[in-house]
């Protein structure tokens, strides 16, 4: 059966969430919306729509017209099982310590290694983007040097593969959030996976708006891999939630916004320990002044 999708773009995460909502009543109905802020620091959001029968044109002109959005872009893509082309695509990730890996892949995980499953249908936050693989690069060296968590949390934590990271080389328990209930559930279902029930906890929050979250604050490590503008609305919070001495693992920030976020951390008595680039993210580590 073909699948088709209409896209389109537009300013602003209250309109983007409203034109969603509208795409919703038509007639033929969408099996599927999403609505993401693009991730090139533009500020625009991107809306799509996934259909079984061709989308009325007609009416998705209507809708971008009264919502100030770019004309939809119709297109009609071929028949794919998309899990089994994940699975194709996705080989194991190594990232100091952590390997990261499919069921499928099951049988390649070596010895030696912390190992983290995530599912090919659960694909977002595998390992593979340069975000997520730079935190979990960062993790292995604080842990490498020496650093042991105590109180961790992973804000925004997607399918929870940082925050399971962190149970896997220290005792203690873990929360993890997300603002996405979806996101939450997957996350559940990656930590009962990977046999860490009872030691990650997940939670649906908006930031540090939980209180799970404020009972176990403050917290010597904090992972944040969202994005540039979320980090710094975050940032008085972060600094507030974080114990003196203790470190925040930063990502989701393209190279060219590094410098921006590194700057407003400082000023809210949050300091840069380390940098790095992978492809066009950065990923930073940073310090509360103790």
């Amino acid at each position: 059966m073909p699948t088709f999708t209409a896209l389109t773009t537009l300013e602003g995460r209250a309109p983007a969430y409203k034109l969603g909502e509208a795409m919703e009543g038509m007639t033929p109905e969408p099996t599927g919306i999403g609505v993401f802020e693009m991730e090139d620091g533009s500020g625009l959001w991107e809306v799509g729509g996934y259909f079984e029968e061709a989308p009325d044109e007609a009416s998705l002109a209507l809708l971008a017209a009264a919502m100030g959005a770019k004309p939809f872009v119709v297109s009609e893509l071929p028949e794919t099982d998309w899990v089994a082309h994940v699975r194709r695509e996705l080989a194991p990730v190594e990232a100091g310590r952590f390997f990261v890996y499919g069921s499928h892949d099951a049988d390649k995980v070596p010895e030696g290694v912390e190992p983290l499953l995530i599912e090919a249908a659960m694909a977002f936050g595998t390992g593979h983007h340069g975000t997520t693989l730079g935190c979990l690069q960062a993790l292995d060296r604080l842990a490498t040097g020496g650093f042991a968590g105590a109180n961790v949390v992973d804000i925004g934590c997607g399918t929870a593969v940082l925050a399971m990271a962190a149970a896997r080389i220290w005792p203690q328990n873990v929360l993890a959030s997300d603002i996405d209930e979806v996101a939450v559930e997957v996350a559940k279902a990656n930590v009962a996976a990977n046999g860490l029930t009872g030691r990650v906890s997940c939670v649906e929050a908006a930031g540090f708006g939980h209180p799970d979250l404020a009972a176990a604050a403050p917290f010597d490590l904090i992972f944040a891999n969202i994005l540039k503008g979320p980090l710094i609305a975050l940032a008085p919070d972060l600094a507030g939630s974080l114990q003196p001495g203790g470190y925040a693992i930063l990502s989701g920030i393209l190279n060219e916004q590094a410098d921006e976020v590194i700057g407003v951390y400082a000023q809210c008595g949050v300091n840069l320990v380390e940098r790095e680039s992978i492809v066009d993210w950065t990923t930073l580590t940073l310090q509360r002044n103790t």
